[in-house]
C-alpha cells in the first residue's frame, strides 16, 4: 500500500514575528515496516536557513530559520510512502515470557541491549505514578507470554479509558490522565510506556499517522485524517513491536511512523522559538490519500 500525505501546521499570531527559528520532525521513517520514497518541505513565509540531519534516535529532523517579519507561519510537509509487509503479521512464533525479557534487558551483554536499555527508565512524561505497576501486573502475570500480555494491557486501556480530547494538554500530569482515566491518543502512550517500564520492559513512544476512512458511500473530507501516536515493546531477539491502545489494534497497514523516541517530548512534529508575536492560534490538517 502507498500512501501520499499532505500535512500542514499553522501558526496564526496577534503580532509580528520578528526571528523565529524551528525543528521540524514530519519526514517518514524508512524501515523494515515502511519506505519514505520521497519527502518535501514547504515553509511560508520561505525560510533564510535550513538543513537537515538525523537525531540521536535516528529521525530525520529538518531545522530552518525565518528572519522575515510575519504573522502566520505555514509549514507543509508531502510525502510519499509505502507500507511493506506488516511488522506485526506473525507473532505466534513469538514464544516469550515477559519475565524472561525483563531478565535479559536487565543485564544487557550486546551493544543493541544497551540501547535499548535507556526505554526501561522513566522519562518526562512517563514518570511512575502510584498504582501504575499494580495496573500492569493484572496483565503481566507470573507466567504470562509478553506479547499476550502487552495485548491484554492495550486491550485494558481501550476499554477502561475514555478518549476525551478536551481534557489533557501536553502538561497534564500522568497520575490526572491515570485518576481519571481520560486523555487522548498520547496519553495512553505514555501511559502504557509507564506501565511498561515500572515492570522492567522497554517501551519506545511512536509517531505518526493513522489513516481514518470516510463512512460508506460519503466523500473524504480534506484534513479529515489525523496525527496519532502510539507505543512499541522491545522483544529481545525480534525487535520492536507496535501497540496502539486508542484504538485496541496492531499497526498494519493504516498507520505511517514519523518518528520514535522515549516521549513525545523526543518526537515533537514542529517545535522552537519566536521572539515577538504575542498569543497565537495553531492548526493541523493531515491527508491521507492511497495511491495504490
Amino acid at each position: 500500500m502507498k500512501y501520499k500525505i499532505k500535512h500542514t501546521t499553522t501558526y496564526q499570531y496577534a503580532d509580528f514575528v520578528s526571528l523565529c527559528q524551528n525543528q521540524a520532525r514530519l519526514t517518514p521513517k524508512t524501515n523494515r515496516a515502511q519506505l519514505c520514497h520521497s519527502s518535501q518541505i514547504q515553509i511560508d513565509p520561505p525560510s533564510s536557513y535550513l538543513k537537515e540531519y538525523t537525531d540521536y534516535f535516528n529521525n530525520r529532523v529538518t531545522v530552518f530559520e525565518i528572519t522575515t517579519q510575519h504573522k502566520v507561519l505555514a509549514v507543509t510537509m508531502v510525502s510519499e510512502v509505502e507500507l511493506l509487509v506488516p511488522d506485526n503479521i506473525d507473532l505466534k512464533g513469538i514464544d516469550m515470557p515477559w519475565t524472561k525479557a525483563r531478565d535479559i534487558l536487565a543485564k544487557p551483554d550486546t551493544s543493541e541491549l544497551l540501547t535499548v536499555s535507556e526505554f526501561i527508565l522513566p522519562s518526562q512524561f512517563t514518570q511512575l505514578e502510584t498504582g501504575i505497576r499494580d495496573y500492569a501486573l493484572v496483565s503481566f502475570t507470573e507466567k504470562a507470554n509478553l506479547i499476550e500480555a502487552c495485548k491484554d494491557l492495550m486491550a485494558r486501556i481501550f476499554h477502561e479509558f475514555q478518549y476525551d480530547p478536551g481534557f489533557t494538554t501536553i502538561s497534564t500530569p500522568l497520575s490526572v490522565v491515570f485518576a481519571q482515566k481520560r486523555g487522548v491518543c498520547q496519553d495512553f502512550a505514555h501511559f502504557a510506556l509507564a506501565c511498561l517500564r515500572s515492570i522492567g520492559l522497554a517501551g519506545r513512544y511512536v509517531s505518526g499517522y493513522i489513516e481514518t476512512l470516510p463512512p460508506e458511500g460519503e466523500e473524504k473530507l480534506e484534513g479529515a485524517d489525523a496525527t496519532h501516536a502510539w507505543f512499541a515493546i522491545f522483544v529481545p531477539g525480534y525487535g520492536w513491536l507496535d501497540f496502539d491502545p486508542t484504538n485496541d489494534v496492531l499497526p498494519k497497514d493504516q498507520h505511517i511512523t514519523l518518528a520514535v523516541g522515549r516521549d513525545f517530548s523526543d518526537v515533537t512534529p514542529l517545535k522552537g522559538v519566536v521572539f515577538g508575536g504575542g498569543s497565537q492560534a495553531l492548526d493541523v490538517a493531515v491527508d491521507m490519500i492511497r495511491l495504490g
